[in-house]
């Protein structure tokens, strides 16, 4: 059965991870929108952005997984909320930045621990108790909260600092309708679950698929700070990767015909 289950999530895996090389990207046709437009286009875009952001979903995923009360999601989205809020806003507002690529794997990470922590990783793997939650999500939501600062940055904000500060406020309440709107569908789709058997039987494989995504995405990103040589850009630098690949497989060409000989 593992076998069955481990293609198709591998596969998923691989579509999260290329997808999500696209999903922080902002297109020369958004920028220009953004030009064009007013507020509210930051606000749509801030909502794409989230609703496209498959390591926040599944970062937010992990963490409602086990949450059953309404009560206990809105105080855990509420931590997170305001962390990302703070840095998203203060970050921008300031330009306090960083290499996104590196921002990203970082927040990768913070995949691969919710669904390390609701396996019970530490208990089981560490023998120590879980970290404090509430702690931990709201520092995972400033985190969160910088990466997207550093993709809004590359935005055109303008001069001013009134005008600059609505549009770094129009993008986060983008932000948090696209969140809302991932929630609502999350949280109803894992009360539905709960209800079948399944869910006792498959909740520690998919924190476990969980967890391995977030290490692709890892290594996405990883892979990507690497090879760009233009860490200001949106685009992975195809040809700079091929040519890096290229010259592998030069090597390994050589080496064949040095073992012929």
């Amino acid at each position: 059965m593992f076998k069955r289950l481990a293609q198709p999530l591998l596969a998923a895996g691989l579509l999260f991870s290329a997808a999500a090389a696209w999903a922080h990207g902002i297109s020369e046709v958004d920028k220009q929108r953004m030009l064009d437009g007013g507020y509210l286009q930051y606000i749509g875009l801030g909502a794409s952005h989230m609703l496209t952001g498959y390591d926040h979903l599944l970062f937010l995923l992990g963490l409602v997984f086990f949450l059953t009360r309404f009560s206990e999601v809105a105080k855990f989205v509420t931590v997170f909320t305001l962390g990302h809020c703070i840095t998203l806003i203060f970050a921008t507002f300031l330009k306090i930045t960083w290499n996104f690529w590196l921002v990203d794997a970082l927040i990768a990470i913070s995949v691969i621990y919710k669904g390390f922590d609701n396996n019970g990783g530490f208990q089981k793997h560490l023998g120590v108790k879980s970290p404090t939650l509430p702690v931990m999500v709201f520092g995972f939501g400033l985190l969160h909260g910088f990466g997207l600062s550093t993709r809004l940055q590359q935005l055109p904000l303008g001069d001013d600092a009134t005008g600059m500060l609505l549009r770094i406020l129009s993008f986060n309440v983008g932000v948090e309708v696209g969140q809302i709107a991932a929630l609502t569908v999350m949280v109803g789709l894992l009360t539905v679950w709960r209800k079948k058997p399944s869910f006792l039987r498959f909740s520690n494989l998919a924190n476990t698929a969980l967890m391995a995504i977030g290490g692709l995405l890892l290594l996405m990103q990883l892979h990507g700070y690497q090879h760009d040589s233009d860490p200001d850009g949106f685009r992975f630098p195809a040809k700079e990767h091929g040519h890096a690949h290229e010259d592998l497989d030069i090597e390994k060409s050589v080496e064949t015909d040095r073992d012929r000989l």
